[in-house]
């Protein structure tokens, strides 16, 4: 999210942007509390909030190749027990 103050405008991530221009006689301190009613009314921090943590979940293809990672990290581990290359470690869970 920008704002950029000289320019009255506050974009997100997708083309929503809110614009106010400052009025003859108008304050700054009733700039700032137009600009803020129209953000709000746009709708805009409220997606933005609800998208903030928000994760993909993995495709199956993702998590095939990790479970096969995974699986082969285990072969490897097992085998270099068995050859003696590595102490098996007792707190290790299956």
């Amino acid at each position: 999210m920008h704002i950029y103050p000289h320019h009255g405008i506050l974009s997100a991530h997708m083309a929503i942007n809110v614009e106010v221009k400052k009025n003859n006689q108008e304050s700054t301190a009733n700039l700032i509390r137009r600009f803020t009613k129209r953000v709000q009314g746009s709708g805009v921090l409220p997606r933005l909030r609800k998208e903030r943590y928000f994760s993909r979940e993995k495709s199956p293809l993702v998590h095939r190749v990790r479970k096969l990672v995974k699986l082969g990290n285990k072969v490897k581990y097992d085998s270099m027990v068995k050859l003696g290359k590595i102490q098996e470690n007792a707190k290790r869970r299956h």
